[in-house]
């Protein structure tokens, strides 16, 4: 239980602290009518499962060894989050109509997944540091990524829906554009925090 109990502490504290996608689900929830942003979260997680596949499975630990690949991947990983982050920037406010179609979606939501950063590292730690079935690799890794997923939809649920409770502050152009550009930066800047820890 004890090791459990640790596994639960260390991923909520690495999957649920501000991240890209954490940030970009808010930014999605406040700046979209929220009936369009579950093709986004969709994505997200569909790309969650992908990566922790990767990372629990050794893959992504080989493809860094490769020269050159790890850099070439980062300077794709950091050149969406800016374009993600120019379209929620630029997002018009959420009572104008017509624009419930300029949401991201569900492939945006994977390829933002694939290009974070934090999630990589962030399920490396959490893969590296606990073996919840000891002796049984798959079966121990399998249980990790059921928790994993299960803790991860709920903590994108809820930065979704706090995002989505700051529309009621968008009754003017102005406000609306100032919490645009807010979570556009604070997406930037926690790209370049992964990048620094």
């Amino acid at each position: 239980m004890g090791d459990i109990a640790g596994f639960l502490l260390a991923a909520l504290a690495l999957c649920g602290s501000p991240g890209p996608a954490t940030l970009g689900l808010a930014a999605t929830g406040a700046a979209f009518p929220l009936r369009t942003t579950w093709y986004f979260y969709a994505g997200l997680m569909t790309g969650a499962v992908f990566v922790m596949s990767i990372v629990a499975s050794g893959i992504i630990a080989a493809v860094a060894t490769v020269p050159w690949a790890a850099e070439g991947l980062t300077i794709i990983a950091i050149s969406y989050i800016c374009w993600l982050a120019w379209k929620i920037a630029h997002a018009p406010p959420v009572r104008q109509s017509g624009h419930e179609d300029e949401a991201p979606g569900f492939v945006t939501g994977m390829v933002l997944t694939f290009s974070n950063p934090k999630a990589y590292a962030s399920f490396s730690a959490v893969f590296a540091g606990f073996d919840l079935l000891p002796g049984q690799a798959i079966a121990s890794g399998a249980l990790e990524m059921g928790i994993l997923f299960v803790m991860i939809s709920g903590i994108n649920i809820a930065w979704l829906m706090a995002g989505n409770a700051l529309q009621r502050f968008f009754h003017d152009e102005r406000t609306s554009r100032l919490i645009n550009v807010s979570f556009a930066v604070l997406l930037l800047a926690s790209v370049a925090m992964a990048f620094i820890i």
